[in-house]
């Protein structure tokens, strides 16, 4: 199906392009979200009339992004999760889940504006891209964890599932028993 687009699509085209396209990409997404016209002789003469409206329209958007853009580039925000031992998440994490986060964060993000790659299934650093406009893409960092001492000590660069050696699981088994007053005295005191 021939269809003229009325805003730019990656990896389809710029505003204002004849394209060919599937039937059903045109039908169950281009058409519906008014990104694209069918390529009739009627259509092509009001996208003509319609053009500098649209450009004037799509310029104004890109610039809305690129504001908000420049205050999100970079920033880091905090998922909690379930997890093996080995930072396995027991399920992963989706798109909304992300655009929640971002949300909670002060910025209005809905889950079609967070496309991924591929699934976030481990605990860690994750980079991802979130797109603001058809032409402003920005990166956030994703910090799943499984609590929050945890998620802090991924941020300063720690690797939280390194294997401690056998003197650091004395010393955090130590200040355990002692901190919960289960050491000898507390034992003794009970027979």
């Amino acid at each position: 199906m021939q269809v003229i687009l009325l805003e730019r699509v990656e990896k389809l085209g710029q505003m204002g392009d004849e394209v060919k396209v599937k039937n059903g990409f045109a039908r169950n997404f281009l058409l519906p979200k008014r990104k694209a016209l069918r390529a009739t002789k009627a259509n092509r003469e009001y996208f003509q009339t319609q053009k500098a409206h649209l450009e004037a329209r799509n310029l104004e958007r890109r610039s809305e992004a690129q504001k908000v853009g420049e205050k999100l580039e970079g920033k880091t925000f905090t998922l909690l999760r379930q997890a093996g031992d080995r930072g396995q998440l027991y399920g992963s994490v989706s798109p909304r889940d992300i655009s929640e986060a971002i949300s909670n964060g002060g910025f209005s993000i809905s889950r079609t504006q967070v496309p991924l790659d591929h699934a976030i299934k481990s605990i860690g650093l994750h980079p991802v891209s979130v797109v603001l406009h058809p032409e402003v893409r920005v990166k956030v960092t994703m910090n799943v964890a499984r609590t929050e001492d945890e998620a802090e000590r991924q941020a300063r660069g720690e690797d939280v599932l390194a294997e401690r050696t056998p003197e650091q699981d004395a010393a955090a088994s130590a200040e355990g028993l002692f901190e919960e007053g289960a050491g000898p005295e507390a034992e003794g005191a009970s027979a």
